[in-house]
């Protein structure tokens, strides 16, 4: 594994090899604002999401010809070893291909490339994708970003907020006991607002799921100070927004162009609800941005 980062007058922000995901997002005065992960909440920091966002039932869905994935709970990429494909003051790209091992589980020629670019007080994290195989080859991709919250010492949790970029009415779809998404039964939970204090009992049953947001970003701001993250993600039709549910002092904002298999769903991969799918020789790139406020 190596570490990598990349840094302006505004932010600098560090990625490693292992998972191609972020370790570090800071300002120009030093301040984390990315979760460095701690065993006792959630070990993990921004895991990159692909094949699949979430899960499949029990583990396994029905892929291509016939043929069956096996995969955990966000699929394969954050557990491998990306290779080191540019780098340059301001953009790094790592890059996974396919091998023995990741075909034992998603049987597709692919390669799929992690950039991070910086601007001003922006990182850009751009997913590309790339089939490289002989039939058409179904995916998914998401972020997994966690901020710390509170930031500053003598913060506390509620004192933060989640802001929307406009007005929203929303249901969140139930999660299952096995960690389906139940799309026909839904929490109402915004009624035309564009933000909700966060706490932590809105974590106690897993993450909150979006899918019908107008907007195109999110913010995790303090109500005060105004001083937080943005996330625009204008390529991704999902957000999920999660703490561990033990209390954990972070938040994280995720953009998925998908969701775990849905309770009224088969276990055929490509009926999967959001499925992207790629022609033999084809390539898409979803990009989501992080700005320090």
């Amino acid at each position: 594994m190596s570490s990598y980062q990349l840094k302006n007058d505004s932010i600098s922000v560090s990625v490693d090899t292992a998972g191609a995901g972020l370790t570090s997002i800071m300002d120009a005065e030093g301040k984390e604002y990315l979760w460095q992960g701690d065993s006792e909440f959630w070990s993990g920091q921004a895991p990159v999401l692909f094949p699949i966002c979430g899960s499949l039932r029990n583990g396994m869905a029905s892929i291509g010809d016939g043929e069956t994935c096996t995969m955990g709970r966000h699929g394969i990429a954050r557990r491998c070893e990306f290779t080191l494909s540019h780098l340059d003051a301001d953009c790094i790209s790592l890059s996974l291909k396919a091998d023995e091992e990741t075909l034992k589980a998603f049987p597709f020629d692919f390669e799929f490339q992690m950039t991070y670019r910086i601007t001003g007080s922006s990182v850009a994290v751009e997913h590309t994708v790339t089939n490289h195989d002989s039939q058409v080859m179904p995916y998914f991709v998401g972020g997994h970003p966690a901020f710390h919250c509170p930031v500053n010492d003598g913060e506390n949790f509620e004192d933060y907020v989640i802001k929307f970029e406009q007005p929203e009415t929303a249901a969140c779809p139930m999660l299952t006991e096995d960690g389906l998404v139940n799309v026909d039964s839904r929490k109402p939970f915004l009624n035309q607002e564009s933000e909700f204090g966060v706490k932590h009992e809105l974590f106690y049953n897993d993450a909150l799921i979006f899918d019908t947001l107008t907007s195109r970003s999110a913010s995790l701001l303090h109500r005060d100070t105004k001083k937080g993250i943005r996330v625009d993600f204008a390529g991704f039709d999902y957000l999920g927004i999660w703490s561990s549910a033990n209390d954990g002092p972070f938040v994280a904002i995720e953009p998925w162009s998908g969701t775990s298999t849905c309770s009224n769903e088969d276990d055929i991969f490509e009926h999967k609800r959001g499925v992207k799918k790629l022609a033999p020789g084809q390539s898409e790139t979803l990009t989501y941005t992080i700005t320090v406020l």
